[in-house]
């Protein structure tokens, strides 16, 4: 079994850090959060009264915080982790941050002789309280041989995403993805109340299409990510039908905020001749705006 020390026992956290002990695991805690503490104590953790003293006698050290000033603050601060962890210890950064503030942690922790890696987690406390998080390991291979029977003991699931810095990266696009997700969803719920549909038959139709399934997984592996930008459905027609809900919505005195940001992009796409491609192709037209070259 390994020595853990663990930093950062919030609602996340705390269940994260747990599992460790169910698992065998030697776990030192610390937080601000003194309660927190005592309720890991009483399980079997030890513990600490700062970062440093967690991490004295550990060979992995997880950190799971609110922002990336607190995680800086915790590893290379006064009474940090840095000023007494082995340099043969991993440490393990789980929380959701910026990911140049991870890249510039792990260059400055590489430059004092220390080996960090990023694995933030998927999914929610519930999981974390089970033991099935998503994890979403960005490390060396070697690191992350190295963490995975430790980090399986708070997941079911581990995803290698490419190398150091890239577990935040695609943890970060997930959540942008998701979180605005939501508001568009509510855009369409909420015209489907005006104008009388059934919330349930809408669930029924939309789970079976892009719009339920989203684009990642349905049109763009079929279409743009082939290469192939002939129409299944046009970009002038899905202009269209966007431009016919958005009318029905301003009739309705539907906000649609989201919708309408929507069709500038088909516009830009219309303008720029992509009017007869396949709606895929608003990928392409993203990529141009964004200065990004690719092949099709």
């Amino acid at each position: 079994m390994s020595s853990v020390a663990f930093i950062g026992l919030g609602q996340m956290g705390a269940p994260m850090a747990r599992n460790f002990l169910k698992q065998g695991h030697r776990l030192a805690v610390f937080d601000l959060n003194a309660e927190a503490v005592d309720a890991l104590v009483q399980v079997g953790a030890t513990a600490s009264k700062n970062a440093a003293e967690a991490a004295q006698d550990a060979e992995f050290v997880i950190t799971m915080l609110p922002n990336g000033d607190l995680v800086r603050e915790t590893l290379l601060g006064e009474n940090g982790v840095s000023q007494t962890l082995c340099k043969s210890a991993l440490i393990i950064d789980m929380s959701t941050i910026h990911p140049l503030q991870t890249d510039h942690l792990i260059a400055d922790l590489a430059s004092r002789g220390f080996s960090m890696m990023d694995v933030p987690v998927g999914r929610t406390s519930d999981h974390a309280i089970a033991g099935t998080l998503l994890l979403l390991a960005g490390g060396t291979p070697q690191q992350v041989e190295r963490a995975r029977p430790l980090l399986m003991a708070m997941g079911s699931e581990l995803i290698e995403a490419g190398g150091p810095g890239m577990g935040i990266r695609v943890k970060l696009i997930n959540n942008y993805m998701s979180i605005a997700l939501n508001a568009l969803s509510a855009e369409a719920a909420v015209l489907c109340e005006a104008l009388g549909l059934s919330f349930e038959v809408a669930m029924q139709v939309m789970s079976g299409t892009p719009a339920g399934k989203g684009h990642f997984t349905t049109s763009w592996p079929n279409k743009v990510l082939k290469g192939d930008l002939t129409p299944a459905f046009m970009i002038d027609l899905a202009h269209k039908d966007l431009g016919i809900a958005l009318d029905v919505a301003n009739q309705l005195h539907v906000p649609m905020p989201l919708g309408a940001a929507s069709r500038e992009v088909y516009n830009q796409a219309r303008a720029a001749g992509r009017g007869r491609q396949d709606w895929s192709a608003i990928l392409e037209q993203v990529r141009n705006s964004a200065g990004i070259n690719h092949k099709n």
